[in-house]
């Protein structure tokens, strides 16, 4: 692998932050900016750079982005302040942010007609994930510009897969995010029938946990059901966000999706009573309240 190559991070809120400290983990030399600039002290403290403007960042050789939406992505490329507006330009955009396969293909026509390779980039996993080297990416574009990136996604997470030409790997990560909102909301209504049947959550969830039912994911997110821990890894918010790009493709290709949108109403209550910025299985204790139980930790 060329380990001679400057990266440039874009983005360091939880996830971009974790995702840039595993590159400066393995070596590379990173070079971070962030809207807020005291998001990216930590990072600064872990061995990377801070550009003072994203002109600056867009001087290394690949940048990669992590934003939250559509919008804060075509503002950071193509906007008046944004990479493409730089005077010395990078040779490859790699977006790993959830977005829209519309404003994915809007955001590579731009790069592209500008002479700077594009690839999206998504990635599965929570910044636990990320730290712990348990992420996947998953990424699309031009075969000669994943080869180019593919040992840097690889320090990212534990692999990488390539899932074609253009915006497969958007899809991709919206199918996975829809399907982990209804995994969620699953968990949260037989957790709560066994709860208010009389069963502790402890014993419920210990005998899920240990059938051929069981995922690593639900294991390592026990105790935080148990404790009713909503701090964020990935908010309801976000969640939210993502049944809409989901349900909206849904619409586009005429693809029945009755499961994702009746969680994606429960999404919606959720926000409703609150838990707009809490992590996502809150949705847990919105079953529990609107089953008439007061949920408390054990």
């Amino acid at each position: 692998m060329n380990t001679a190559r400057t990266l440039g991070w874009l983005g360091t809120g939880r996830m971009g932050s974790a995702m840039a400290r595993r590159l400066v983990d393995s070596g590379h030399t990173v070079t971070a900016w962030n809207r807020t600039p005291s998001k990216a002290e930590d990072l600064a403290q872990h061995g990377a750079k801070v550009a003072d403007t994203i002109a600056d960042l867009a001087a290394n050789e690949i940048v990669f982005i992590m934003v939250s939406t559509p919008k804060d992505l075509e503002e950071v490329v193509t906007g008046p302040q944004g990479l493409l507006a730089a005077a010395q330009l990078p040779q490859v955009i790699v977006d790993c942010s959830t977005v829209s396969p519309e404003t994915s293909e809007r955001v590579r026509a731009a790069v592209q007609g500008r002479g700077v390779g594009f690839l999206a980039a998504p990635i599965s996993g929570n910044p636990h994930m990320v730290a712990g080297g348990e992420a996947i990416l998953v990424a699309s574009g031009p075969r000669e510009t994943y080869d180019l990136v593919q040992p840097y996604l690889d320090s990212i997470g534990k692999t990488s897969v390539y899932a074609g030409e253009a915006e497969q790997a958007r899809l991709v990560k919206i199918c996975h995010n829809l399907y982990l909102g209804i995994i969620v909301q699953a968990l949260s209504e037989v957790t709560t029938l066994a709860e208010k049947s009389g069963v502790p959550r402890a014993a419920f969830l210990e005998f899920l946990n240990n059938t051929v039912l069981a995922t690593d994911w639900v294991r390592k997110r026990t105790p935080d059901l148990l404790s009713l821990d909503w701090t964020p890894t990935f908010t309801t918010e976000l969640l939210r966000k993502d049944f809409d790009l989901g349900l909206a493709a849904a619409r586009s290709g005429e693809v029945t999706m009755p499961l994702a949108a009746s969680v994606m109403q429960l999404i919606q209550a959720a926000i409703g009573r609150g838990y707009r910025d809490q992590d996502f299985l809150s949705l847990f204790e919105v079953q529990g309240a609107s089953s008439g139980m007061k949920l408390g930790p054990q």
